[in-house]
């Protein structure tokens, strides 16, 4: 069985985007009632005509031909978007998701919730969630991992891919994007696991709210230690470095070999990506599993508040300090500096917690550049606009 220190049908193959007539398989209403869309994680008690959102009521009557659908797959040319727990059906997306310069986080990604009329996605329903970092590159993107998520599973091996400050990253990103977070360290049977000693390391970094549990990923048994986090109509996506044993855990939780796993490095025990793409998988409990590739980089996007993301004691620290202004370096009756040296903050979480904070003041000016500068573009246009109306008249 998982040891935790806090905390307590199969779904068909994806099927090709190249389907002959994908429009047949969307059927015009919902016989069940909408249980085939909760199946998969529809949020509402009733029926999608009864969604109680008034977001998403406007943007259902907008659209009174249109179906709702999840985005289950998502590849370069398209998505693959499903009615129930079925194989998912090729759409077309909205032409001006497909230009370059339009935000990749106002695209749907895996989780979504669209409206489809004749294999074609006509519009996007609001999110409820969204985990979110920011994207690899000089100049400043956020890319959606999952959206419309309640749990998110942080993967992470209790082999050489241990490690905490890691952990404190993925807790930051998802404790901003409002789902509720859970550490799974794989691998408990690992030759060198030391599953007290990474309890222990977890203590500050998880804190009292954030679920840790050390399960063997191969073991059934082991793995049903997850099943408070998935219970019918949850969605919950799976995060964590290449190798962690996501893809076996998935597995696992399938009760069948469905998703390709590889065997980690010898030299250092790194794994490989065996996950190209994200899915979402409907689970045997009734809940839905998001699978991710390996992620190497974890951006902050700006929006994150380190308070709420893992360091509310360090935060809380810095405001005992004698000085509002204090660096925590020489000032007298600094509070960060004396509980270093007591020992009841580790130098290691406090240079994370410098590092991060960085980061995300760095990421949070480009956002707020990027937006002023969206601003700045239209007041522009609108300027040069009346300018022209005003010399040539209205056309």
């Amino acid at each position: 069985m998982g040891r935790s220190c806090r905390g307590s049908p199969p779904s068909g193959r994806l099927e090709s985007a190249h389907d002959a007539n994908p429009a047949a398989r969307l059927s015009p209403g919902p016989p069940d009632g909408g249980s085939a869309l909760r199946a998969i994680g529809w949020p509402f008690p009733g029926a999608p005509a009864e969604a109680d959102d008034p977001a998403w009521r406007q943007t259902m009557t907008a659209h009174p031909q249109a179906r709702p659908a999840r985005v289950v797959a998502q590849h370069r040319s398209g998505y693959l978007v499903a009615e129930g727990p079925v194989d998912g059906v090729a759409v077309e997306s909205l032409p001006e998701w497909q230009r370059p310069k339009f935000p990749p986080e106002q695209r749907p990604a895996v989780g979504d919730w669209v409206l489809v009329e004749e294999a074609r996605i006509v519009a996007l329903l609001p999110r409820r969630s969204a985990i979110k970092r920011g994207a690899a590159g000089e100049h400043y993107r956020q890319q959606v991992i999952a959206a419309n998520v309640d749990v998110v599973l942080v993967v992470c091996g209790l082999d050489a891919d241990f490690n905490p400050r890691r952990i404190e990253r993925y807790l930051l990103l998802v404790h901003g994007g409002g789902a509720q977070p859970v550490v799974v360290l794989t691998k408990a049977d690992h030759p060198g696991a030391d599953v007290d000693a990474a309890l222990a390391a977890l203590a500050d970094v998880a804190g009292a709210d954030v679920p840790v549990l050390a399960v063997n990923a191969r073991d059934r048994d082991s793995v049903a230690a997850l099943a408070t986090w998935l219970q019918p109509g949850v969605s919950a996506v799976l995060v964590g470095s290449s190798g962690a044993g996501k893809s076996t855990l998935t597995n696992s939780l399938l009760g069948s070999e469905r998703m390709k796993t590889g065997e980690v490095r010898v030299s250092d025990e790194r794994g490989r990506h065996t996950t190209t793409h994200r899915a979402l998988i409907p689970l045997p409990s009734g809940a839905c599993l998001i699978d991710t590739p390996g992620m190497r980089e974890l951006k902050p996007t700006g929006e994150e508040d380190l308070a709420e993301g893992g360091f509310a004691d360090v935060e809380a620290l810095t405001e005992q300090c004698r000085f509002r202004d204090c660096r925590h370096g020489q000032e007298p009756g600094c509070a960060v500096r004396a509980a270093i040296e007591s020992g009841a903050l580790a130098p290691a979480r406090y240079a994370s917690y410098l590092k991060l904070r960085d980061e995300v003041d760095a990421a949070a000016g480009q956002l707020a550049g990027r937006r002023g500068g969206k601003r700045d573009e239209k007041v522009a246009g609108k300027t040069l606009n009346k300018r022209l109306d005003d010399k040539y008249g209205k056309r």
